[in-house]
């Protein structure tokens, strides 16, 4: 079993996830690993970072909406490593706003994606988080939108500091119900599957790293989610004002956070800072 520290990043062949992957490979001490669902797109963004760059990332598969695929991997990395010290969830879809697809059916595909396979790959991976890791959900400030446009009563949910994992999820599967059946609006609910979707995943970070603190307090793991900002990628178009590398900061940030840190933890961070939830 190797000794030396492992990341990984998921949804990494290209944009923000591409990004995160060139900036550890130059400030991370340890093997990084470029994961992606489609194996050919996966090796080619490795190779383009070997023979352009000069940097060394790794490939494994891992499609997060396969659970074989997500246990698979993590078998791999705690047969070859003994776990895994840094995971960044960066893995995620958005429908374009013009997109015809009724909503309902963007509420489903987009929740399976960013908060119920997000949801799962955190639970299959963070008993094999080593002492001393670093777990990053990317987020989105869209998801703080969302809360913001919620009812009272949801708003309230999602802030509370002692809603459990199984109510959140319940939460989630009536957002989808609702949208499903026209009936978001008038429950309380925003009209944007990916803002909501971002809500549940930095409401479920809050809950993780509150489980992290009950039951390994003594790991010092360090468990926070992020928004990238508005970055040029194929998700959010031409106009965005970040370039992928400029996205990569805050991710990256929170993944190399000093050994001994306390904090971030359990937070929703941009620019570097927290921001309020």
């Amino acid at each position: 079993m190797s000794t030396t520290k492992v990341a990984l990043v998921t949804g990494a062949n290209k944009g923000i996830g591409f990004a995160i992957v060139r900036a550890l490979c130059k400030d991370y001490a340890g093997d990084v690993y470029l994961t992606a669902r489609d194996i050919g797109r996966g090796t080619a963004a490795v190779d383009s970072l070997k023979k352009e760059e000069g940097l060394s990332p790794l490939f494994h598969q891992l499609d997060i909406n396969d659970p074989n695929s997500v246990r698979a991997a993590r078998d791999f990395f705690k047969e070859k490593y003994g776990g895994v010290d840094v995971l960044i969830n960066n893995a995620g879809i958005a429908f374009k706003m013009a997109d015809t697809t009724p909503f309902g059916i963007q509420a489903d595909v987009t929740l399976k994606t960013n908060f119920f396979a997000t949801k799962d790959i955190c639970n299959v991976f963070l008993p094999i988080i080593k002492p001393g890791g670093r777990v990053v959900n990317v987020s989105s400030m869209m998801g703080s939108m969302a809360l913001g446009r919620c009812s009272p009563e949801l708003q309230a949910r999602f802030r509370s500091n002692d809603i459990t994992e199984e109510e959140l999820v319940e939460l989630m599967e009536q957002f989808v119900r609702d949208a499903q059946e026209g009936l978001h609006s008038e429950r309380g609910w925003p009209t944007t599957a990916y803002g909501v979707s971002k809500t549940g995943l930095t409401t479920l970070t809050r809950i993780l790293a509150r489980n992290l603190m009950k039951e390994r307090s003594g790991d010092e793991i360090l468990c926070n989610a992020c928004c990238p900002g508005w970055v040029r990628t194929d998700m959010a178009g031409p106009n965005a004002t970040k370039s992928p590398d400029e996205g990569a900061v805050t991710p990256v940030y929170l993944a190399l956070l000093p050994a001994g840190s306390k904090e971030p933890h359990g937070q929703f961070v941009s620019e570097m800072k927290v921001q309020p939830w």
